[in-house]
């Protein structure tokens, strides 16, 4: 359920993933390195909080996923198979 603050309407992390598709480890990988700038919003509580704008910018990053052809590789996923993607192109700051 969104969020008002002063007459703007923001949205917490899970809806964020929900309307782009995304997991929450995906969004805060991309936010540790930086492909969003200006996304530092918190509620009293210290939780992220995004504008419809930055789910946009965020949607927009989802059709730059691709993943690295034949590249899968076992991780800690309890021997299952996973595959390694990549986010093509800029998509803010980096760090």
């Amino acid at each position: 359920m969104p969020v008002v603050v002063d007459d703007r309407t923001y949205y917490r992390t899970a809806e964020v993933c929900r309307l782009v598709g995304i997991s929450r480890n995906t969004l805060f990988r991309w936010l540790r390195r930086g492909l969003f700038s200006d996304v530092e919003y918190r509620d009293w509580r210290g939780w992220r909080l995004f504008t419809s704008e930055q789910i946009e910018t965020i949607n927009m990053q989802t059709s730059n996923v691709v993943a690295l052809e034949g590249e899968a590789r076992a991780a800690d996923t309890g021997g299952r198979r996973s595959r390694d993607f990549a986010v093509l192109g800029g998509g803010g700051k980096k760090g």
